[in-house]
């Protein structure tokens, strides 16, 4: 379970500094220039409540004293400087904005930068828990909008500050009590608006679940993959009454929220509100008795007006910048996850091809969050340059042992070889390259037939002679050349122009997708699970060219895939139990013989082309 995040400021506080930094990463100049004109703007106010002091005293003077050009003149040229004054501030403003718009665009896209690079990094482990996805969900839901609201919170912060102190260094010269008045006037907002926040993130913590339930059945009702089953089996009407159900009842806990909020901030403004009509009360009384102008009353009632408004904006920031922090904590706290799979403080180097083989010595591994092991004291020797077929029923742990080659998970105990290297010695990055993989379900890119293929070695970025080799290879190059353009055609049905292909072609672009990268190491998991027959006859040819001089494991329930192997491991309860040649297994009356006879005596009374499997 998550810890929750402590009430102390201190969390909040390095939320704020962190997000300034990843602002002044996204866009140094941007932020200096943004920094400066807030600093400007920020004075403008005070110079503009300044100015109508002496605008009004010089315009009584003028009127008592008749209109002529020495008595307007000074009123022109204080009108002139307001005016001046105003369309700086315009002028500013408008800049603002836009500033304000490049580093929203410059630090969304650095944040998501960010997100995604943790998200590719971090184990495979990590996303078979509900935690993970519920931190993953706040980090990507919220953490955009929140880290512009907080910068731009900070820079309402800083451009108000600076307005309030000048506005309190007009205030002063009629009573040093004034603006700790304000001041005062304004702390039941700044206590509303922390108390409710805190409750708001709390709340929002707590439903994460149940928010990522309604976006898994918005997902089902309108996802493509989910589209024929939900019609057929008519399962939109229970989607949405569970969408429904969540919703309801989630609005209704926010909206709950809100309406206290909302009392609570009108009793804050009522004091406010009462506090600002005694003030201005004062300074009418000293007004009547002659001790102040009316040039004075107007610069008093703007200044202590916008005071006001000044420190409930400003308490306003504080409290929405806390809110913000506390939310943007949820991104940082992704972001401090670390990759349970540990780089080699000394990396060895990999064999450039193998010579003796693949060996797993004494593994043992569960998958996160099961107690039932998939594999127990697991030995298997795989030989350099042949092809091995691992077969076995549904959970034997066929899949499992690629996963573990290619280091997506580390056994619980034991070790994994090549050539006597220890894979855990060998970087990461150094031997997934020695690896290529068609996993049982591959990824459907919807991307160009070309650019599908490609993928599968996007460091040495094949060209289109690699492209068509590995195409024909796997089977789908005629395929591809009756499409509308060829291999510049767009697959899948996501955006316009694209093409569907049949289970069978997809799986043949994955294939090709293993093809294309040349490694010495070829992992295919169930590669002719969506072909007929006659496909796979003739695909298996090809491979057997193919994979010459290459270490290939291929794990299959096929019979007539497996057989043509070098050699057949069976694998039954996370244990080896038999191998040998097809021709030697059979001989051997076992597990494996027992179910080839089983699924022959199947499929005697259909075509002699069938394929039995395990």
């Amino acid at each position: 379970m998550v810890n929750p995040r402590s009430n102390s400021p201190s969390p909040q506080l390095s939320s704020l500094l962190r997000i300034v930094r990843l602002v002044w990463e996204a866009g140094r100049g941007y932020t200096v220039a943004w920094v400066v004109l807030l600093a400007i703007q920020g004075l403008l106010p005070a110079a503009t409540v300044y100015l109508s002091r002496f605008l009004v005293d010089e315009l009584v003077d003028a009127i008592r004293a008749g209109a002529s050009w020495e008595t307007a003149s000074p009123v022109l040229l204080l009108a002139g400087l307001m005016a001046g004054t105003l369309l700086l501030t315009e002028l500013l403003r408008a800049a603002l904005e836009w500033l304000r718009t490049a580093q929203a665009e410059l630090v969304q896209d650095h944040i998501s930068g960010l997100v995604h690079e943790k998200s590719v990094a971090l184990d495979l482990e990590y996303y078979e828990s509900a935690e993970f996805h519920d931190r993953l969900d706040r980090a990507r839901s919220d953490a955009n909008d929140r880290s512009l609201a907080l910068i731009e919170g900070a820079g309402s912060l800083l451009q108000n500050g600076i307005t309030l102190v000048a506005m309190a260094a007009l205030l002063i010269p009629y009573g040093a009590w004034l603006p700790p008045v304000l001041l005062a006037s304004t702390l039941p907002a700044l206590y509303v608006v922390v108390r409710f926040n805190r409750r708001l993130h709390h709340w929002w913590r707590e439903t994460t679940a149940d928010r990522r339930r309604t976006k898994y059945y918005d997902t089902m009702l309108t996802h493509s993959a989910a589209a024929p089953e939900v019609r057929l089996l008519s399962l939109g009407p229970p989607f949405q009454l569970g969408f429904n159900l969540i919703r309801r009842r989630l609005r209704g806990e926010r909206l709950s929220l809100i309406r206290r909020q909302s009392l609570a901030g009108l009793l804050a403004g009522v004091l406010s509100l009462l506090v600002s009509g005694a003030a201005m009360a004062w300074m009418v009384w000293r007004a009547l008795q002659g001790l102040v102008t009316l040039g004075d009353l107007v610069l008093f009632y703007q200044a202590f007006q916008r005071g006001q408004g000044l420190m409930r904006s400003l308490l306003g920031n504080l409290g929405q910048m806390y809110s913000n922090s506390v939310f943007v904590g949820d991104l940082f706290e992704f972001l401090g996850l670390r990759p349970k799979i540990s780089e080699p403080d000394r990396p060895v180097s990999a064999p450039s091809r193998l010579v003796s083989g693949i060996a797993f010595r004494g593994v043992a591994f569960s998958y996160p969050g099961s107690d039932n092991p998939v594999l127990k004291d697991f030995d298997l020797t795989i030989p350099a340059g042949r092809t091995t077929a691992i077969v076995g029923p549904n959970g034997a742990g066929k899949s499992t042992l690629g996963k573990l080659l290619c280091r997506l998970y580390d056994p619980a105990d034991g070790g994994i070889e090549l050539d006597g290297i220890d894979i855990r010695g060998i970087s990461t990055e150094e031997l997934r390259r020695m690896v290529t993989v068609l996993f049982q379900f591959p990824v459907q890119y919807h991307a160009t037939a070309a650019q599908n293929i490609a993928l599968g070695d996007s460091v040495s970025e094949p060209g289109s002679a690699d492209i068509e080799s590995a195409a024909r290879a796997a089977g789908i190059h005629e395929v591809l050349t009756r499409l509308p353009h060829g291999y510049d055609t767009l697959l899948g049905k996501w955006f316009a122009d694209g093409v569907e292909l049949s289970g069978g072609e997809w799986q043949r672009i994955a294939l090709a997708r293993a093809f294309v990268r040349q490694a010495p190491i070829m992992i295919l998991d169930e590669p002719t699970s969506f072909m007929d027959s006659w496909s796979e006859i003739e695909w298996l040819e090809r491979f057997r060219a193919l994979a010459e001089g290459r270490t290939a494991i291929i794990i299959t329930h096929r019979f007539t895939t497996a057989m043509r192997a070098d050699l057949i491991c069976v694998m039954s309860d996370g244990h080896v139990v038999e191998s040998g040649s097809h021709k030697d297994l059979l001989a051997n009356g076992g597990l494996y013989a027992q179910s080839w006879t089983a699924q022959m005596e199947v499929a005697g009374g259909r075509s002699k082309s069938a394929l039995p499997s395990l």
